[in-house]
């Protein structure tokens, strides 16, 4: 058998269609690696961060504690931690407003809220694209396949020749999308469940840290008239 099986030679022997289902194959692996990469990294950044935050609460005061916390604007527990100060000061301070109408405590529970959803939505971007990637490239590959088979087929045909040399070569070729398909799929859709797990380990220890937050401004913090918050220590001493 004069052809050979590979990737190389379904390019050299496809048509443009053929040649396009492996453009966009390629592509979409290149994106999803990316996206895998990119977001196994801001995981294992969160968790560290998650742990850091422990040492939160052992602290005299609150703005040692924020100290711990860093000056990293990205650490969703420092961003917490601050909006849910201003949220208590700002209820606190301010008259003749309709979040007056709320307590405290359902005032800065909306604070922490949408401080979480913000993170949360920034911690799934990219998702999509794996998920995208992993439902559809199979499909993708099948078509490839079948286009391939088809043209292959079409050309044996034409030529009169129906021995088994040369319809295993073209046809043998054609799966070969099939297989790139899947080579693509499978790596994203075990990204995106690993990574699906990673956020939900860092989101479970966010909400966490919110409720803490929570009972803290709503029974530790006062704010004083002046305008300064007076922050009672974070542990008993």
């Amino acid at each position: 058998m004069d052809s050979h099986f590979g990737l190389m030679n379904v390019w050299q022997q496809g048509d443009f269609v053929t040649k396009a289902v492996a453009v966009l194959l390629i592509g979409m692996s290149l994106a999803s690696w990316i996206v895998i990469l990119i977001k196994a990294i801001d995981v294992i950044k969160y968790k560290r961060l998650a742990k850091q935050s422990q040492d939160f609460w052992h602290s005299e005061d609150f703005a040692t504690a924020l100290a711990k916390l860093g000056k990293d604007d990205s650490n969703p527990f420092r961003v917490l931690a601050l909006e849910g100060r201003e949220a208590a000061a700002h209820h606190r301070n301010t008259k003749a407003h309709l979040h007056d109408a709320l307590d405290v405590s359902d005032w800065i529970t909306r604070a922490l809220r949408n401080g979480i959803d913000e993170f949360t939505a920034r911690l799934q971007t990219g998702l999509a694209v794996l998920a995208s990637v992993g439902s559809t490239a199979p499909f993708i590959g099948l078509f490839g396949t079948v286009w391939g088979i088809y043209h292959a087929l079409m050309s044996i045909g034409s030529a009169g020749q129906a021995t088994i040399d040369k319809v295993a070569g073209p046809i043998g070729e054609a799966l070969i999308m099939t297989a790139l398909g899947l080579a693509v799929a499978i790596p994203a859709v075990l990204g995106y469940n690993a990574l699906v797990r990673g956020n939900k380990f860092v989101l479970t220890k966010l909400n966490s840290f919110a409720h803490d937050l929570h009972a803290y401004f709503v029974t530790g913090a006062r704010v004083q008239s002046g305008g300064d918050a007076t922050v009672v220590p974070l542990k008993k001493v």
